[in-house]
Formats: structure tokens, C-alpha cells, sequence
């Protein structure tokens, strides 16, 4: 089954199928796996596992550049790296209905995660 296909199926529920239960957009820090959304739940969670490498990544690089660890070749290449892996998780959340503030989960006593 295609994405678009889950998409649909996802979105032409009879409302009969949505009554008596709450909306799971209502919660968007809660990754929700019910069989009808399991791809959906699982690039959430995957994305945003990626998305904390990635910020993890540009932390450790504004480090090494400050601390003066890297050449200015390393600063440019980390950096489009670091922007292409942004671009890449943006599109491929685009791709699942998601959007970037789907991907800032609640991370409990700790805060979001941005």
C-alpha cells in the first residue's frame, strides 16, 4: 500500500468510525499507533528521532567551529549537510501529513524537544 493510499483511507473514514472517541490531533505530543495510522505513527516517531540526531549534530558543530576545531572547508561542508538532512526530514514529513511542530514531541519533565 502506497502513502497516498493510506492517506486517503485515512482521511474517508465514515463518521461512524470517528464517533464516541476522542481526536487523536487533539494531543499532537502523543505518538498515537492504531492500525489505521501506523505508517503516519511511525514516521513521527522515526522523523523525530532523527530530527534530535540532527539537532545533537549542529550543536557539537557550532562547538567544534567556535572552539576553533574546524577549517573553514569543514565549517561550509558540516553546515549543507546539516542543511540537506533538514531539508530531507521536512520532506519526508511532508510526505506523512506531519508538520515540524509534529515532530516537537513532549518529552515529559524535560520539555519539549526544542
Amino acid at each position: 500500500m502506497t502513502i497516498k493510499h493510506v492517506s486517503e483511507k485515512r482521511t474517508n473514514k465514515h463518521p461512524s468510525e470517528t464517533e464516541g472517541r476522542e481526536e487523536t490531533t487533539s494531543s499532537p505530543s502523543r505518538i498515537e499507533l492504531s492500525p489505521d495510522n501506523i505508517e503516519q505513527g511511525l514516521a513521527k516517531l522515526v522523523l523525530t528521532l532523527i530530527d534530535f540526531l540532527r539537532q545533537l549534530l549542529e550543536r557539537q558543530a557550532i562547538r567544534r567551529m567556535e572552539g576553533g576545531a574546524l577549517s573553514d572547508q569543514e565549517v561550509e561542508e558540516m553546515g549543507e549537510a546539516l542543511m540537506k538532512l533538514e531539508a530531507k526530514i521536512r520532506e519526508l514529513a511532508d510526505q506523512f501529513g506531519l508538520s515540524p511542530a509534529d515532530l516537537n514531541i513532549d518529552l515529559g519533565p524535560l520539555g519539549r524537544l526544542r
